[in-house]
């Protein structure tokens, strides 16, 4: 049986999908952590295509990765390989793409010294895509004992992968620990400052990457605009904050790293019989005054029958920026409160 056809290895997936997604994980997105490792794991084993792969129930992303920048740094023909051209090489693959799936399916490092040995594994795209013929995959564990993805190295000639080299490359994964266990810090830190939220008189959520999954809402953005699962993209699930340009809004903080405001924007909400009067500010989100943008914090006041202007959302916005930044780096690693 095909145990990636399994009832138990869809269950194991989607269980992988969620801890990926809590930990700020579950997206192709490169980060700095995990190409020093898969530079650290080519190195050591000497090696053309090292990878941090993370597999969730749909596809496998190379978050961290390493290939030579010149194919002249591959071996020709006369040394068993096959040139391939690897500096293009996509960040992200199928789910039963490689050999990295076998090895969170089997829960164990896998060595292929010559792929063509193995009748399971001579046909796998990996080898004609990419000319690989040997590999090295050990499992990437987090600090709760679940098995995320793999750490692995590849090489398109035959080679023994000795045991230095596959007690190396499990040593090497297990650095990452420490990685895991700073973004569950910094999910009870955040857990901490969705309290302010949650006592904030007018709507808030907090969405995360390009296509603004919902990461947080408070109580307030529930009842005016719609209580949403965790993790649901924004643009689907509230149409109506969509139909006033306040994804738009978001996509334009995303992108350009300042805030962006909608004035005046009416909208139907499932508190008050007539349509309000809503300013939306959208403030681009950074844990860290150097690291990169990971979502868009998006405040909306009810400004029916007032005057027009948002100095208190402002003043909230750059407030929780500023406490967002204090808990380091690491993406946007939280949970939040979600209804229905």
């Amino acid at each position: 049986m095909d145990p990636l056809s399994s009832d138990q290895a869809r269950l194991a997936g989607e269980q992988r999908k969620l801890r990926l997604q809590i930990l700020g994980l579950n997206t192709v997105d490169a980060e700095a952590t995990f190409d020093r490792v898969a530079r650290l794991a080519a190195t050591f084993t000497q090696s053309p295509l090292a990878m941090v792969n993370f597999i969730n129930d749909e596809r496998q992303m190379f978050r961290g990765m390493y290939v030579p920048s010149n194919p002249d740094d591959q071996p020709g023909p006369e040394a068993g390989g096959i040139v391939f051209d690897l500096s293009s090489v996509a960040r992200e693959a199928p789910g039963d793409y490689g050999f990295c799936p076998h090895v969170v399916a089997q829960g164990s490092q896998l060595a292929l010294d010559d792929v063509f040995d193995y009748p399971r594994f001579k046909g796998n795209p990996l080898v004609n895509d990419m000319g690989v013929r040997s590999y090295l995959g050990t499992p990437l564990i987090d600090n709760t004992g679940m098995i995320l993805g793999t750490v692995c190295v590849a090489d398109v000639k035959p080679r023994s992968w000795d045991r230095n080299l596959r007690e190396g490359m499990q040593e090497l994964t297990q650095t990452l620990l420490s990685e895991f266990k700073l973004r569950d810090s910094l999910l009870a830190q955040q857990q901490e400052l969705f309290g302010v939220f949650d006592g904030a008189p007018f709507p808030i959520m907090l969405t995360e990457g390009a296509n603004h999954l919902l990461r947080y809402a408070n109580g307030r953005q529930g009842s005016a605009f719609g209580m949403v699962p965790q993790f649901s993209p924004g643009r689907q699930v509230l149409p109506g904050l969509d139909a006033v340009g306040v994804f738009n809004a978001m996509d334009d903080a995303f992108r350009s790293g300042t805030p962006t405001m909608i004035n005046s924007a009416s909208v139907m909400t499932y508190d008050e019989p007539a349509p309000q009067e809503f300013n939306f500010l959208c403030t681009p989100v950074r844990t860290s005054p150097g690291a990169s943008i990971s979502g868009v914090l998006t405040v909306a006041m009810n400004t029916t029958g007032q005057a027009h202007s948002g100095p208190e959302q402002q003043a909230f916005a750059a407030n929780v920026q500023e406490r967002f930044e204090r808990l380091g780096a690491g993406g946007l690693p939280g949970g939040g409160n979600f209804g229905r």
